[in-house]
């Protein structure tokens, strides 16, 4: 590996916070149908509602210990951006880019003005989307891709698009 790389962690808040979420719901609703509804808690495993809540009590934490064993990371690099994930890696060489685009992405109404990086490559159909606001430390992410994206064209704007105010 020639150079310095930046490692760049999937962030795993999101599975934490439905995780906690769901094991509240199930401790709150256990608790308040055991003690004031039927005053005995072997009457609350017989709640078909109580089946539901453990089952996504189980889903979401089970979502979270599979991405936590799969440990993804994107690690950049001057001559690569690697997808690196616990049993794999893809790697694009920067000499593979055919464009790349650093903005918002048109269909989400997220807060920032860096939401998505597509990379489009010269022999794949379809681009690569980076997601910024899932990888820890999002300025830094933007701060490299665009140090990549100075090197690389640009992508062209599409023919049935209207042209913005600052292309007239």
């Amino acid at each position: 590996m020639t150079g310095e790389e930046h490692t760049f962690k999937y962030k795993l808040d999101f599975y934490y916070l439905s995780a906690l979420i769901y094991l509240l719901t199930l401790i709150t609703y256990g608790g308040i149908r055991g003690n004031f509804v039927e005053a005995e808690f072997k009457y609350v495993l017989n709640d078909p509602l109580m089946y539901v809540i453990i089952f996504f009590v189980l889903m979401s934490i089970t979502a979270l210990l599979l991405n936590m064993a799969r440990n993804r990371r994107l690690v950049i690099s001057h001559d690569a951006i690697i997808f690196r994930h616990h049993w794999d890696e893809r790697r694009i060489a920067v000499q593979d880019i055919e464009w790349m685009h650093i903005g918002r992405e048109s269909g989400v109404q997220t807060g920032g003005r860096f939401q998505v990086i597509v990379i489009k490559l010269k022999d794949k159909r379809r681009a690569y989307r980076i997601r910024v606001g899932r990888y820890e430390r999002e300025k830094e992410l933007v701060h490299e891709m665009q140090a990549i994206a100075s090197r690389v064209p640009r992508r062209k704007r599409r023919m049935w698009q209207r042209p913005r105010m600052t292309d007239r």
